[in-house]
């Protein structure tokens, strides 16, 4: 009985069993209003059809993390791909750099960086 019970507990767990591939993120890097120097806007980094959620996002100006920035809720597709968003109130300057840093579990930290003409 107790070998039945254990059989049917893992077939059940095999009908259960979610398509989770591993997925490398996608990040996009860019502003709500166009790029102008000295003009107030909002630095957006959208990452999105990832697995496993396991991911920190940080907005970065000259290498250093931007400490107001606002992240969304963690959100999922039908695919079990995440995406998730971070965004901050900047004022661009042409002296300044400005990127995103995205940590995934599946890939080393990467930059990517804001171009103001995008």
């Amino acid at each position: 009985m107790k070998l039945a019970t254990t059989i049917l507990f893992l077939f059940t767990l095999c009908l259960l069993k979610v398509d989770s591939k591993i997925q490398f993120p996608t990040v996009n890097v860019y502003s709500h209003l166009p790029g102008q120097f000295g003009q107030p806007n909002t630095l957006i980094c959208h990452v999105s059809h990832f697995h496993p959620p396991d991911i920190s996002i940080e907005l970065m100006k000259n290498g250093k993390e931007m400490r107001d920035a606002i992240e969304s809720d963690l959100s999922f597709e039908k695919t079990w791909q995440f995406h998730l968003t971070k965004h901050v109130q900047f004022t661009p300057s042409k002296d300044d750099q400005y990127a995103c840093r995205v940590t995934h579990s599946t890939t080393p930290s990467k930059y990517i960086d804001w171009d103001s003409n995008m």
